[in-house]
């Protein structure tokens, strides 16, 4: 028997473990599972665990519906509740032959992660998690007013932060930072850099954490990009770093931010692919609300080092601090699938790397305040501006298509124009108070 496997067994025994909840997402970064006791986790390593992928969003048709989880030893880990001892393991899905399963997201970015191997790299990412919190999901009261870094003593949301920080690291889930956001009602929780498909696993495990303790605590924590009408929305910045062995591939002494050519490289493949993954980092009819000017959220396809109406940043660090050397991605938000969306990022900065783009010119204005006519003279696109055009230019995109797979590509198309066709028959409360008084 695998010697992880073991450990999980051995685990399971001595700390009373009740029941094993085995973890999945479906397409658009649902979190699925089912959950077993003990006596079924020896059966689940040896030969996976049969559900029906027909049910399951962007799975199986009908007429191949079965599929296997494959628990992933290596994610086990005790959950924070204080009811019953149960722990949780992610999962790789297979078809019944043992061969990786087309629409599981989870093996799209092991897939990505191969492609980066192959080229002598692994992929590290550092994201920020942004959310509200609200007195019930009904509608978007918030629990207090603050802002910015406020520091208060003795509110709910302030209270539900630090506990589930203290939950999270229980998990052995490492936490950069965290404050009150400029926003009333808003934090952010910024995890600590690891590789790629472990931060995945991370940001789908804070979601679930962050939103069951606000359950507990009789309120409600949401990941929606923009809940409320003229204030800031929650994004998802990512942090994203190649590194060669131990050395940071993006770091050299001497150049611009301490950014290598590979770095550079690596930028400019997301600032020329960023218009076709935005509708995998921006998937909702909702993100385009949070993706207009004013905001600080990105809106142009630019870059800067310390120019925040920039879509890429990148960060000054210190000399004696490669390790920090990297460029942040300000367009994802929280409601984004991690696998897929990290695996769109990291194909379009190896695509940057493998056909040698260049850096364009440092945004050094605030974007938000050039004319359209200035932001042409510079060649400065707009991102997509509704989910709709998002979609359209995915459509067209040979390097998401590649990267994802066809199974989820065109699942993908399908079901967000469903969405998209649903948003545009809605007759919205602006609507009503703007025209009906007047026509």
């Amino acid at each position: 028997m695998d010697r992880q496997h073991e450990y999980v067994l051995r685990s399971v025994e001595e700390r009373g473990v009740r029941l094993i909840r085995l973890w999945f997402t479906d397409v658009t970064g649902q979190l699925k599972g089912i959950a077993i006791s003990p006596a079924e986790l020896e059966t689940a390593f040896d030969e996976g665990m049969h559900f029906d992928g027909s049910s399951i969003d962007g799975f199986s048709r009908v007429q191949e519906s079965d599929v296997l989880l494959r628990p992933d030893a290596t994610t086990f880990e005790l959950l924070p509740w204080e009811t019953s001892i149960q722990a949780r393991m992610f999962c790789d899905i297979q078809g019944l032959g043992g061969k990786p399963f087309e629409g599981d997201p989870r093996q799209v970015l092991k897939r990505a992660l191969g492609q980066a191997r192959e080229q002598g790299f692994s992929f590290m990412v550092a994201p920020e998690l942004e959310y509200f919190y609200f007195a019930d999901e009904s509608s978007p009261v918030p629990l207090d007013g603050g802002s910015y870094f406020d520091v208060t003593t003795s509110d709910v949301a302030t209270d539900l932060r630090l506990k589930t920080i203290s939950a999270l690291e229980h998990m052995g889930i490492p936490i950069e930072y965290s404050f009150h956001e400029d926003s009333p009602s808003q934090h952010e929780i910024d995890l600590r850099y690891t590789d790629a498909l472990t931060m995945a696993d991370t940001v789908m495990t804070a979601r679930l954490i962050v939103k069951e303790l606000a359950q507990q605590a009789g309120v409600h924590a949401t990941f929606m990009p923009k809940p409320i009408s003229g204030v800031q929305g929650s994004g998802m910045h990512s942090h994203l770093s190649l590194f060669d062995g131990e050395a940071n591939a993006f770091h050299e002494p001497g150049r611009p931010g301490q950014l290598s050519k590979v770095g550079q490289a690596f930028a400019a493949g997301l600032l020329r692919h960023a218009r076709e993954i935005t509708a995998i980092t921006n998937q909702l009819v909702n993100s385009y609300k949070r993706l207009v000017v004013g905001y600080e959220a990105p809106v142009f396809v630019s870059w800067a080092h310390n120019n925040r109406s920039a879509l890429l940043r990148v960060p000054v660090t210190r000399s004696d601090k490669s390790s920090s050397t990297r460029v942040e991605y300000r367009s994802p938000d929280p409601a984004c699938n991690p696998y897929l969306a990290f695996s769109v990022m990291l194909a379009a900065g190896l695509r940057g790397i493998a056909e040698g783009y260049e850096l364009p010119a440092e945004a050094t204005r605030n974007l938000f305040e050039m004319t359209p006519a200035e932001l042409a003279a510079a060649d400065i696109e707009p991102l997509p501006q509704s989910l709709a055009e998002a979609l359209e230019v995915m459509e067209d995109s040979d390097l998401v298509r590649d990267t994802v797979g066809e199974h989820i590509f065109e699942w993908f198309l399908r079901n967000k124009r469903t969405e998209w066709t649903a948003y545009k028959a809605h007759v919205s409360q602006f609507e009503l108070d703007q025209y009906l008084g007047i026509w």
